[in-house]
C-alpha cells in the first residue's frame, strides 16, 4: 500500500534498528482520515473470505479494527484485554501473549459470549514481529471452534519470525506493508 508507506516515511520515526514509532497516526494520535483508507484495503484484500466478526487486541488495534469493520457491513469487533476487569465476565477463552516491546507476557481474554462456534472471524493488528499476539488471538478463536479466515496487519517487520510462524500453521497472512529492514535510520520495504 504506497499510502501507507508514504506515511511511514514522512510521519514516522525510528528509533535502533528494529523500533518503528507511526504514533502520530496509527497507535497513539489516529488519522481516522487514514485508517479509513487502511479500513478500504483490509475489505479490498479479504473481499473474497466471509467475515462474521473482527477480532484485535487491547489497545491499538481497536481503532485499527473499528474502522474497518464498516467496510465490511458494520460488523461486531471484539477486541481481547489484558487488563484485569471488574465487568469482564468469568466465563472467557484466555491465552498467554507475551510482547516484546513491553518484555511481558500478558494473559489475554475474551468472553465466550463473544466468539462462538462456527463464526469466520478476521483477525487484524496494527504490527506484526515476532507473531506472537496474532498466535494468541488465533488461539482464542481456536478455543471458541470458530474459523480463522484470515490475520490482516497494517505495518510488518518482514525482518522477524512472525510471517514465517503464521504461514507455518496456515494462515492466510494480509499485511498492508512489509519493512524488510531498519537500518541507521534507512527503513527498506519489500
Amino acid at each position: 500500500m504506497k499510502l501507507l508507506q508514504e506515511k511511514i516515511l514522512n510521519e514516522g520515526s525510528v528509533s535502533g534498528n528494529d523500533i518503528l514509532k507511526v504514533d502520530s497516526f496509527l497507535n497513539h494520535q489516529l488519522d481516522v482520515e487514514f485508517l479509513n483508507e487502511i479500513g478500504k484495503e483490509f475489505k479490498n484484500r479479504f473481499a473474497n473470505e466471509r467475515i462474521d466478526k473482527i477480532l484485535t487486541i487491547e489497545a491499538s488495534g481497536i481503532a485499527i479494527a473499528s474502522i474497518a469493520s464498516q467496510h465490511f457491513g458494520s460488523i461486531p469487533v471484539v477486541f481481547a484485554k489484558k487488563v484485569e476487569s471488574k465487568n469482564l465476565d468469568k466465563d472467557v477463552y484466555e491465552t498467554k501473549v507475551y510482547s516484546f516491546t513491553k518484555d511481558k507476557e500478558y494473559s489475554v481474554k475474551v468472553s465466550k459470549k463473544y466468539l462462538n462456534s462456527g463464526e469466520n472471524i478476521l483477525v487484524l493488528d496494527d504490527f506484526l514481529a515476532n507473531g506472537r499476539a496474532a498466535l494468541g488471538l488465533k488461539d482464542l478463536v481456536e478455543q471458541a471452534n470458530a474459523n480463522l479466515s484470515g490475520i490482516g496487519i497494517v505495518i510488518e517487520k518482514g525482518f522477524q519470525e512472525g510471517r514465517s510462524l503464521l504461514e507455518e500453521v496456515g494462515v492466510n497472512l494480509q499485511s498492508l506493508v512489509i519493512i524488510d529492514s531498519i537500518d541507521n535510520g534507512e527503513i527498506k520495504f519489500r
